[in-house]
């Protein structure tokens, strides 16, 4: 008899296929103490997510600057936006595995003292390498603070909060298109490229500070080893499906979301003095999405942005003139503003038992789809046109949706036994 059938051991669970650690902290959505302290630290922790995404995406604003100035195409520029989500898809899995039973607090400070730190260096250097090298510092931070943080809502406030205290965390993530990259791309457009990139390192710094005062000790519900995550992705049919939505979806949004200016520019007609407040629209937009979604069912609401994605993208490619190119830009915002809490939801719903590793898996295919979509956005904008790029975005949401239907209709054929169908 092994170890996990033995009496009075409990039981694996059948979405990680391990035992649960009897001496671990309380499970999801037992958030003890004052709820007010609670919901400060989901504040600090939704700050940090909003300034790791400001980062990442902040070249997308300040892609013509840094290239007139690096000596840099456009299309070279957006390997700034390739270099860190490439490093973050890798390591998302491998800092969450390589924290062991380290403070998830201590973990979260010393990721966001590595994006400030980062950021302050691409704002010094003078060169486009430099540059790449400081952007593949970000990525680990993002990679890392994002795979920790996606399930950290459910250890901080009670159960009936944990919906809510999730769609604010996830809110950093669109807020970060309302704040982060209009701010950064006007303050590009005030004081040079270098004033946007010294901001966001400042903002790192002032991020760590609240995470320091605001959480409090986190230690791991249990250690994930390596082979947890194949075998996740093996045993557990939700989980991948959810890996799969999430690279389509995420690699059509930034095959033509990093190649937003151009594409309002040359196809759209608008001057670029307007760009920034169509991008802040963008965001404000993103945020509403956000909540909208937050409380509701992760299938429906990805196969509704999926299939939305695919007739914005499509018309924004084609159809002409700035009044069309910033009612398609904002119906952009709203609509995919709801993606990262809902891919977070379906994959916690997916695998309960493994929220941590899912939710690494997820953010480790969303951050390579973000370095996927800026390459092949760069090659289409380069090698063909501008429009090719929103073109090839909406094919794939158009496979996302699909996906996603697909997934939908397993899920309500295998009945109650599953949420989320587990291998058949």
């Amino acid at each position: 008899m092994t170890a996990a059938a033995a009496p009075g051991n409990p039981a694996p669970t059948p979405e990680s296929g391990r035992c649960p650690d009897p001496s671990a902290p309380p499970a999801p959505g037992t958030g003890s103490g004052p709820v007010w302290k609670g919901w400060a630290a989901v504040c600090a922790v939704a700050l940090g997510i909003f300034c790791l995404i400001t980062s990442e995406l902040l070249p997308v604003g300040l892609l013509t600057s840094v290239g007139a100035d690096l000596g840099v195409s456009d299309g070279t520029a957006g390997l700034m936006v390739t270099v860190p989500g490439l490093v973050a898809g890798f390591c998302a899995p491998l800092v969450t595995v390589g924290a062991g039973r380290r403070d998830r607090r201590l973990v979260l400070c010393v990721l966001i003292a590595l994006m400030a730190a980062a950021n302050l260096a691409a704002a010094l250097a003078q060169d486009f390498a430099l540059v790449l090298a400081a952007r593949l510092l970000v990525g680990v931070s993002v990679g890392g603070f994002w795979a920790i943080a996606g399930g950290l809502a459910a250890r901080l406030v009670p159960a009936h909060h944990v919906a809510r205290a999730t769609a604010l965390v996830f809110g950093g993530v669109p807020t970060a298109s309302v704040l982060g990259v209009p701010a950064g791309t006007l303050l590009g457009e005030l004081g040079g490229w270098r004033t946007a990139f010294a901001a966001v390192g400042a903002l790192g710094l002032a991020t760590l500070a609240a995470l320091l005062l605001l959480l409090p000790p986190l230690p791991p519900s249990r250690p994930i080893a390596f082979p947890e995550l194949p075998a996740l992705l093996r045993e557990n049919s939700g989980v991948r499906a959810g890996v799969v939505v999430t690279f389509l979806v995420v690699t059509g949004q930034f095959a033509a979301y990093t190649f937003v200016r151009p594409i309002l520019q040359d196809v759209s007609g608008i001057d670029a003095r307007y760009v920034s407040t169509l991008l802040l629209g963008y965001g404000v937009a993103g945020v509403a999405g956000n909540f909208l979604a937050g409380a509701r069912d992760a299938h429906r609401t990805l196969l509704t942005v999926s299939a939305c994605l695919t007739v914005i993208l499509a018309s924004i490619a084609v159809l002409p003139g700035a009044v069309a190119g910033t009612t398609l830009l904002l119906a952009w915002g709203l609509v995919y503003g709801g993606v990262s809490v809902s891919l977070q939801s379906w994959m916690i719903k997916a695998a309960p038992a493994a929220a941590e590793a899912a939710s690494s898996l997820m953010v480790a295919m969303f951050n390579l789809a973000i370095a996927a979509g800026a390459l092949l956005g760069g090659l289409a904008v380069d090698g063909i046109a501008a429009q090719a790029a929103p073109l090839g975005g909406a094919a794939l949401m158009l496979l996302a949706a699909g996906t996603v239907w697909v997934t939908s209709v397993r899920r309500r054929d295998s009945g109650p036994k599953g949420q989320f169908g587990h291998q058949a």
